[in-house]
């Protein structure tokens, strides 16, 4: 899990999110989805995209629609926060970001329902096998 947040850290400081990525990006998403996708900050984009192609060669996930969309919608709620913002989520909370998943949810609910609903269970304590996949797989 450490390790896992280093690199996080990295590619927030470090990571540049291609536009090329946007090619394959509205292959997968509506054009509504997409302008909510393009809204987010960078890091997320780096973040959401990463997870998208973990999910395009992984086993459980590789062939479900929804959570492809999901790889790249499920943090669209987040605000553009700071590093050390970040940080103190992971090590004591932060109400703001804590509450992305609602957000997401929020953002989605009107133009993709079942997206949407998956946005807002992302964090929680999975119900079924394909969330328990894209948790594991979210933590990377």
């Amino acid at each position: 899990m450490i390790i896992e947040r280093i690199g996080q850290g990295l590619r927030f400081l470090f990571g540049r999110y291609s536009e090329k990525n946007n090619r394959v990006v509205k292959t997968i998403l509506s054009d509504e989805e997409f302008k909510i996708f393009d809204s987010m900050s960078e890091y997320e984009k780096i973040h959401s995209f990463r997870l998208f192609q973990m999910i395009l060669s992984d086993e459980t996930l590789q062939g479900e629609e929804s959570y492809k969309k999901l790889a790249l919608l499920h943090d669209c709620g987040k605000i553009n926060a700071s590093i050390f913002r970040r940080m103190k989520k992971v090590f004591i909370g932060d109400a703001v970001l804590d509450r992305h998943s609602e957000c997401s949810f929020e953002k989605l609910k009107n133009i993709n329902y079942k997206v949407a609903l998956l946005a807002r269970k992302h964090h929680l304590k999975p119900e079924r096998k394909l969330m328990k996949r894209f948790q594991e797989l979210d933590e990377k």
